[in-house]
């Protein structure tokens, strides 16, 4: 054997290569697992604020998602060259930023809009799931991952802002998809779903204590869900484990 292979450097299976980011595991910690709204609960003043009505929650949920995805990339471009002592207010001048440019392009484009939902689109800067995310997530890994986790991120919490206005709109005015073309122009016009014609509007559905209620169902019904999902799994366990004793004992 040779010196040079002597100090041949470790083989691979020595020094494996860290493993890459599990992508699967980051969609569904986004949109499920640890969602921002139902598991984290961030960002609920806004939420419970503007879901009156699906088209105000699809508004509110598309800007979350823009400025969630800019801010991951521009944080993890910028995670290895901003000392730590400034860290934190260099994430919230990004957000700032993408938060001023949705502003500004929802009242070029959807001022009607962007006057319904109010001081909640500023209100973006301090969303505690946007900055959670750059401090957590982004500043600690490469631009893709933190691309994917910012829109999954974004997705969930706009999911639980659709489903919320959904049912606060339906049972508030028997309506859904309502004003569509605020949003989307004179193609949503025909869009709206009307239930019942002459439905009396039920005033508590709409007001902030039928969003309180509407969210804590949500999150009664995934906790309910999950809790599910533990015993079929426990059982399932359970049964493998008495096979594998049979099988000791047959041997």
């Amino acid at each position: 054997m040779s010196a040079q292979d002597t100090l041949a450097p470790d083989t691979p299976a020595e020094n494996p290569a860290p493993a890459g980011p599990d992508y699967q595991e980051i969609l569904y910690n986004g949109l499920w697992k640890n969602n921002p709204a139902l598991v984290q609960l961030l960002g609920l003043c806004p939420l419970l604020a503007v879901t009156s009505t699906v088209v105000n929650a699809i508004g509110l949920g598309l800007a979350t998602i823009v400025v969630l995805l800019g801010s991951n990339i521009a944080v993890s471009l910028i995670r290895n060259y901003v000392s730590e002592a400034v860290r934190l207010p260099a994430f919230v001048m990004i957000i700032a930023s993408f938060t001023t440019c949705i502003e500004l392009i929802m009242q070029a484009y959807t001022y009607e809009l962007y006057q319904i939902l109010g001081i909640f689109i500023p209100l973006i800067v301090t969303n505690c799931a946007i900055l959670g995310r750059a401090d957590a997530f982004a500043s600690r890994n490469p631009v893709l991952p933190s691309a994917v986790d910012g829109l999954m991120m974004g997705l969930g919490f706009m999911f639980v802002l659709v489903v919320l206005g959904g049912m606060r709109e339906l049972i508030g005015q028997a309506t859904l998809f309502s004003d569509m073309h605020l949003l989307f122009g004179d193609m949503a016009l025909g869009w709206k779903i009307t239930f019942f014609s002459d439905y009396p509007n039920v005033l508590f559905a709409i007001l902030p204590p039928g969003a309180f209620i509407g969210l804590g169902l949500l999150i009664a019904i995934k906790n309910y869900y999950d809790e599910k999902e533990k015993q079929r799994v426990a059982k399932a366990q359970e049964g493998q484990e008495k096979v594998s004793r049979r099988v000791r004992v047959t041997d």
